[in-house]
């Protein structure tokens, strides 16, 4: 099926989607603030360049919209029309995205998905894992200032 609207039209309208400070990702900053965490955004230097990052605790936080990272759940689904060039743009994406995760890995980092869907859960199992890790941190620090 044609597109109804001209190229140009159509690379302007594809130019305003937003690839940072989406409502999501703001959700997350505000959640990971409120609780104490201090987090960089958007970090160039690592792979995959990560949507929040917090160094003390080498973890790389991805917030991630169903649809444009292939996600297996209602928001996830494929157009049904041009899908030749859908599937390949989808497929493309989540490929990046794994081979980020893994060149993240590979350097040491935790590595938080964060989807579009589960907003809500996720972000509580996140920042109870970075909870944990923060009073385990805490419990070290008290012990070697009383040895």
């Amino acid at each position: 099926m044609a597109d109804k609207i001209s190229k140009l039209q159509r690379s302007q309208t594809m130019a305003r989607v937003k690839g940072w400070d989406t409502l999501p990702e703001l959700i997350v900053r505000r959640a990971l603030f409120k609780d104490g965490f201090r987090y960089r955004l958007h970090q160039r230097t690592l792979p995959g360049r990560p949507d929040l990052v917090l160094p003390k605790y080498r973890t790389a936080i991805f917030v991630h919209g169903c649809f444009w990272h292939g996600h297996s759940c209602k928001r996830g689904k494929r157009p049904t029309t041009n899908t030749v060039f859908w599937n390949k743009k989808l497929d493309s994406n989540s490929a990046r995205d794994a081979r980020a995760t893994a060149a993240l890995r590979a350097l040491g980092w935790e590595v938080s998905t964060l989807w579009e869907c589960q907003l809500q859960a996720d972000l509580f199992q996140l920042l109870a894992k970075l909870n944990a890790l923060r009073s385990t941190e805490q419990g070290s620090r008290r012990r070697t200032a009383q040895a």
